[in-house]
C-alpha cells in the first residue's frame, strides 16, 4: 500500500513582486527559479502570478519531500514546476530521488494570493 506525504503554501503576490522589483530582482529569479521556467513566467501577460504560484509550489512539494523523509535537504532551484502539454503543472526535482516517488503538485492564484499543495506518493 502506497504512503502519502503532504505539503502546502500560500503566499501574497504581493511579496513576490516585491522581490522581484527590487533592486536584487534578478539575482532572486535566478536563485529560486530555472531558466525554463523565468521563461516561461516571463511569457504570460501578468508574469508576477506565475512566478508566485511556482513559488508556493516549490515550497508545499520542498515540506511533502521533507516530511516522506526522502530527502533530508533540497533547495527551491532543484525543484522544477514547467505545465504539461494541458497547461497542467509537472514537478521535475534534479536530486536523484528513487522512481518509487512520485510528485504531484496544484497550483491556485487569486489577484492577491498563490497557493500550492503538493503530494508525494511513496509505492514501495
Amino acid at each position: 500500500m502506497p504512503d502519502f506525504f503532504v505539503g502546502t503554501d500560500i503566499l501574497t503576490i504581493s511579496r513576490i513582486e516585491s522581490a522581484i522589483s527590487s533592486s536584487s530582482g534578478e539575482r532572486f529569479l535566478h536563485r529560486i527559479f530555472t531558466s525554463k521556467e523565468i521563461t516561461y513566467c516571463q511569457s504570460k501577460t501578468n508574469p508576477v502570478i506565475h512566478f508566485a504560484g511556482r513559488f508556493a509550489a516549490k515550497e508545499s512539494v520542498t515540506k511533502a519531500i521533507l516530511s516522506s523523509k526522502v530527502l533530508t535537504r533540497i533547495s527551491l532551484k532543484d525543484i522544477e514546476i514547467l505545465p504539461d502539454d494541458n497547461g497542467a503543472p509537472v514537478v521535475f526535482i534534479s536530486k536523484k530521488i528513487s522512481s518509487e516517488y512520485q510528485c504531484k503538485v496544484s497550483i491556485s492564484h487569486s489577484d492577491e494570493s498563490a497557493v500550492a499543495f503538493a503530494l508525494i506518493i511513496v509505492t514501495s
